[in-house]
């Protein structure tokens, strides 16, 4: 029968590639797109005169009734949690929504979002960094190599904007790349949690309790009367709250079940580059041959460390 024959597999094979395959890439490159435009909206919202923590409150106002429907319908039938499990969530939902969260819209009010996405994009360097101090995990030459190249072409970019705008972009560098760490604290911490919650259920039980506590810090900070912002600021945190943040997490999690966790990795290099186009168009950043090959040069520092480590 035609079924049986050698030469049916190999074309049902070919033919189940494209299926499988073009549906994750193109999740993980429309999640990757969306998240890198939360800067770009964040900068956007400054240029009304609010704050980090009124765009931080509003984002997560928003967003906390669709990360709550996430964590209930990735919940269903499964065994309730433990006083384990919440201190799990509380701590994870904490380092990483919340506290990387608010120190990264704390930095974007001092440095271009091209530079900012540089900055978190460097994120898998960290984790390799904790690894080898918390947990003497082995560095070979080549991760040093590749962490070199990576946190080259920050420090290229760094000088550039610090040179223009001063003391200004040190503070706001030092913070989002304090935002880097509390994510990669995340990250290590996450990985027992993943396999015994798994990711739809951790992401939107954490980032519920991240969302409480931006709101929390909102009326602790701000007088109510904080709550007037222009309208335009309101349309742009509901963008923001919706393609912006729950989104491309929801589009990473379908990609990464399609294509893997690493595939899906990759792929997001391309959140530096559109955040960079973004700024240039959008928020009318320049666009400088320093930037070009700072973004370069991070991207293959990645590139290098994520080949080298597989």
């Amino acid at each position: 029968m035609s079924s049986s024959s050698p030469r049916a597999t190999p074309a049902a094979g070919t033919a189940a590639v494209p299926t499988a395959v073009w549906p994750g890439l193109l999740l993980a490159s429309a999640g990757a797109i969306a998240f890198s435009g939360k800067a770009i909206v964040a900068k956007l919202m400054y240029r009304h005169g609010v704050d980090a923590v009124q765009v931080l409150f509003l984002r997560m106002l928003m967003a906390m009734p669709l990360f709550m429907l996430l964590a209930w319908w990735a919940g269903r039938g499964k065994p309730p949690l433990s006083r384990r499990d919440w201190g799990t969530v509380l701590l994870l939902g904490f380092t990483g929504y919340y506290l990387a969260s608010f120190l990264d819209f704390l930095g974007l009010q001092y440095i271009s979002a091209s530079l900012e996405r540089l900055i978190l994009y460097l994120n898998p360097t960290i984790v390799l960094l904790i690894g080898w101090l918390a947990y003497r995990r082995r560095v070979t030459g080549r991760q040093l190599l590749a962490l070199a190249v990576g946190y080259a072409g920050v420090a290229l970019v760094f000088g550039r904007e610090l040179s223009f705008e001063g003391p200004r972009v040190a503070l706001g560098t030092a913070l989002v790349f304090g935002s880097a760490v509390s994510y990669a604290v995340y990250l290590v911490l996450s990985g027992e949690a993943v396999r015994r919650l798994g990711s739809a259920r951790l992401s939107g039980l954490a980032s519920s309790v991240a969302c409480v506590l931006c709101i929390v810090q909102f009326f602790v900070l701000r007088p109510v009367s904080a709550l007037q912002v222009p309208e335009p600021v309101l349309w742009m945190s509901l963008l923001n709250a919706t393609v912006c943040t729950v989104a491309p997490v929801l589009m990473v999690m379908m990609a990464i079940e399609r294509i893997g966790a690493s595939m899906a990795s990759q792929v997001g290099m391309i959140g530096p580059m559109s955040t960079l186009a973004m700024g240039v168009v959008i928020l009318g950043e320049p666009f400088t041959p320093w930037l070009a090959v700072g973004t370069a040069l991070v991207l293959g520092g990645v590139w290098l460390l994520t080949r080298w480590r597989t």
